[in-house]
C-alpha cells in the first residue's frame, strides 16, 4: 500500500516553519512522517479482512487479582495482557486506536475524524454518532470530558503526568469535543495522548464511586464485553455480536474469538505445565530456560498438537533490569551504582541459564535508532553541555557498554574494580565486610515476589558477598511486594518498562524528578536530575525525526552513565507455543506487536481434527 500524506504532517512543517495556516483535519494522526493508511484504507495489512468469527481462546496469566479497575493506583487489577493495549483495546473504546505495522500512527475509532489548529494549541474530535455503550447508551462528547476530568483528578497518578500539560476539555456538541493545550506546551504527541484515553460513561458512575477497587466490571464499550470474574483466578470476555465498530477499517479482521478466558496461576511451572495438558491454548514464552529445555520431550509437542514458533520483533524492547534504589545509601552514590553492576557476571548468566539465548540490554532504548552509540554528536552535545558540571565526564569520551566477563565464572578482576568504586564511596574492606565509616556492614536486599527468578541471582548475589557485602533474597506476596514498591521500600527490585516506539511524556513518570517521591510513581530509581528532566522535554517537545532520535540518545547516556539500573536482558524475537486450532493472517506479522488476538481466529477444522488425533 502506497503511503499518504495526511494533512496533519502539514500541521508540525508549518509550526517549525512559523507560515500560519488553516486548522487542519484528517482520519489519522502521526507525531512524524506520513501515515501508511489513507483516508480510504479498508484494513490494516497484517490482517485478514475474511478472517471468521467463532470460538474460544484461553490465556493464562500469573499471580492473581483484587479489582477489574484497572485506572487506580490501588489494587492488582485483572486486564488482558494480551497485546499492546491490553485492557484499553478489548473492553473500552479509545477516540483513535493504533496500527500495529506504524511506529506511532493512529486512526480514527469513537473519532471519525481530528482537527489540530495551526499552532497545536488544541485537537477536536467528531465523534461517530452510533458509538455505544455496552448497555445500548449512546457515547458522547460528555462521557470523553467526563473520562478526562475523572482519570486525571482520581486515577493512577500516570494519568495527571501524561495530561498535566491538557488544560481542559471542552463540549462543543453531543457529537464534538475540543481538548486545549498549554500555550507553552510541548504538544507533539498529546493529541495521541487524549485519542488513546479510554472512553468510561458518566451516567455508569451516578450510582458506584470510580476510586474504589472492585470485582464488578466497569461499563465499556469496546468488542468485548466482561462478563465473568472469578476473583483472583479467571476473567471470561464475550465479543460483542454486531459491535458499533465492527466493519470500520480500523476493526476489519481483528478480534475474532467469540470468547476470550484468561485463568490465573501463583506458579510459573504449574502454568507450564497446564498449558502441556490443555487447559490453555496460547503463550508467550519469557523463559529462556524453559524454551530451550522444557518443551520438546512433551507428548504434546512431539505429536504436534502444541505448534511452536520464533516471530522476529522490530519493536524497540522494554528495559527490564535491577533497578537500584537510589533514595537510600548505598545506591545514593553513583560510583556505588556502578560497583553494583560490574559484580553482575551477564555473560556467565546467559551462557549457564538462559542457553545463549538473549542479549545484554546496554539502553534504554534497545532495538531501536534511539539507542545512544559512539561518541556523542555536534546535536547531541548541544544538550548536554551546558549541564556537563553534573554530569560523568565519561558520557562526553566514552561509548557506553555494560561491563563484560569472560563467562568463565572468574570474577576476581571484576570485583577488584568494584572495590576500588566502593572506596571512592567511602566503603572499605575489614577482613570480609564491606564497612562504612561506623563500621556498620553493607546490606542488601532483593525484593522478589516469585520464586523462580532466584536462580539468577543467587550467582549475583555469591559474588556480592565476595565482595563483603550483606546481601540477601526476601519473597513476599505480590500484593506486599506491589506495596512496597509504592511506598519505595526496596534496595533492589527487577522491573520491565515497555517503552513506545516513540518515547513521550511517558518520559516523565519512568525519569522524571516531578515523579521520584510521589507514591506510586514509576520513577522507582529515584532519579532526580535537572539534566535528565531537561533531556526528557526535549524528547516531548521534538519537532522532527531528528530531534527525537537526538534528544533520546542524549537522555540515554545520562541515564546509562549514571547506573540507575543494572541492565539485564531482551531478544528480539518472541517465541510463542500453542495448540494446533488456530488460523492466522498469510502476511507477516506488524513489526511492532505479535497481534495473536488481534488478528487470530479459531479454526473449527483444526480443533475437530486435533480432538481426532488425541483420541478424545
Amino acid at each position: 500500500m502506497k503511503r499518504a500524506l495526511p494533512s496533519l504532517i502539514a500541521v508540525f512543517l508549518l509550526m517549525t516553519t512559523g507560515v500560519s495556516a488553516e486548522p487542519q483535519t484528517s482520519h489519522g494522526f502521526s507525531a512524524f512522517g506520513a501515515l501508511k493508511y489513507g483516508p480510504d484504507f479498508t484494513h490494516f495489512d497484517y490482517v485478514n479482512p475474511k478472517a471468521p468469527k467463532g470460538g474460544t481462546i484461553k490465556l493464562r496469566d500469573l499471580d492473581s487479582f483484587d479489582t477489574v479497575n484497572p485506572f487506580l493506583l490501588k489494587g492488582n487489577p485483572g486486564v488482558i495482557n494480551g497485546d499492546r493495549g491490553g485492557e484499553l483495546y478489548f473492553n473500552f473504546t479509545s477516540l483513535m486506536t493504533p496500527s500495529f505495522d506504524e511506529p506511532d500512527a493512529v486512526y480514527g475509532l469513537l473519532a471519525k475524524s481530528i482537527t489540530l489548529d495551526d499552532a497545536g494549541n488544541w485537537a477536536e474530535f467528531t465523534l461517530r454518532p452510533d458509538a455505544r455503550f455496552h448497555d445500548g447508551s449512546p457515547i458522547t462528547a460528555e462521557d470523553v470530558a467526563f473520562t478526562f476530568n475523572t482519570l486525571k483528578e482520581k486515577g493512577h497518578p500516570r494519568y495527571a503526568n501524561n495530561f498535566r500539560d491538557v488544560i481542559a476539555a471542552h463540549v462543543l456538541a453531543p457529537d464534538s469535543i475540543r481538548f486545549d493545550f498549554r500555550a507553552d506546551a510541548l504538544t507533539r504527541d498529546l493529541p495521541a495522548q487524549v485519542g488513546t484515553m479510554p472512553i468510561l460513561s458518566k451516567a455508569s458512575f451516578e450510582t458506584r464511586e470510580f476510586a474504589v477497587t472492585s470485582m464488578e466490571p466497569l461499563l465499556g464499550s469496546g468488542p468485548y464485553r466482561l462478563v465473568r470474574v472469578s476473583p483472583g483466578r479467571t476473567l471470561v470476555y464475550e465479543r460483542v455480536k454486531n459491535h458499533w465498530a465492527e466493519d470500520l477499517p480500523v476493526n476489519k479482521g481483528r478480534f475474532n474469538f467469540d470468547v476470550i478466558q484468561v485463568d490465573y496461576y501463583r506458579d510459573r511451572t504449574i502454568a507450564l505445565e497446564a498449558f502441556f495438558a490443555g487447559e490453555y491454548d496460547f503463550r508467550e514464552e519469557f523463559t529462556a530456560r524453559s524454551w530451550a529445555t522444557e518443551y520438546d520431550d512433551k507428548p504434546a509437542v512431539k505429536s504436534g498438537f502444541i505448534k511452536r514458533d520464533i516471530l522476529p520483533d522490530a519493536s524497540l524492547t522494554g528495559l527490564q533490569a535491577f533497578f537500584l534504589n537510589s533514595r537510600r545509601a548505598p545506591f545514593d552514590n553513583a560510583a556505588a551504582r556502578e560497583a553494583f553492576g560490574l559484580l553482575f557476571d551477564y555473560e556467565w548468566t546467559n551462557q549457564n541459564l538462559f542457553h545463549g539465548l538473549y542479549n545484554r540490554l546496554g539502553s534504554a532504548f534497545e532495538n531501536s535508532r534511539l539507542k545512544a552509540t559512539g561518541l556523542p554528536s555536534p546535536a547531541e552535545l548541544a544538550l548536554l553541555s551546558p549541564y556537563r558540571n553534573i554530569l560523568p565526564e565519561a558520557i562526553f569520551t566514552k561509548e557506553f557498554s555494560p561491563p563484560k566477563t569472560d563467562g568463565s565464572g572468574n570474577m576476581r578482576t571484576p570485583i577488584s574494580r568494584a572495590l576500588e568504586l566502593f572506596r571512592a564511596a567511602g566503603w572499605t574492606i575489614e577482613g570480609n565486610r564491606l564497612i562504612d565509616a561506623r563500621g556498620q556492614q553493607m546490606t542488601v536486599e532483593f525484593l522478589l515476589y516469585e520464586q523462580t527468578i532466584t536462580r539468577i541471582i543467587n550467582p549475583f548475589i555469591a559474588n556480592l558477598k565476595r565482595a563483603g557485602i550483606n546481601a540477601s533474597v526476601r519473597i513476599i506476596d505480590v500484593a506486599s511486594w506491589q506495596n512496597r514498591v509504592r511506598d519505595f521500600d526496596f534496595d533492589i527490585v527487577i522491573r520491565r518498562f515497555p517503552q513506545p516506539e516513540i518515547p513521550g511524556v511517558e518520559q516523565r513518570n519512568w525519569w522524571g524528578s516531578a515523579s521520584a517521591d510521589v507514591m506510586g510513581g514509576l520513577n522507582i530509581a529515584g532519579v532526580k536530575s535537572p539534566a535528565v528532566d531537561a533531556l526528557i522535554e526535549k524528547i516531548i517537545e521534538a519537532k522532527t525525526e531528528d530531534d527525537l532520535v537526538t534528544a533520546a540518545r542524549a537522555l540515554d547516556r545520562v541515564l546509562m552513565w549514571n547506573y540507575y539500573f543494572i541492565p539485564q536482558w531482551y531478544k528480539n524475537t518472541h517465541f510463542i507455543a500453542y495448540w494446533d486450532k488456530f488460523g492466522r493472517p498469510d502476511t507477516e506479522k506488524p513489526g511492532f506487536d505479535r497481534a495473536v488476538l488481534q488478528s487470530w481466529w479459531y479454526d473449527p477444522a483444526k480443533a475437530e481434527e486435533l480432538t481426532a488425533r488425541q483420541g478424545k
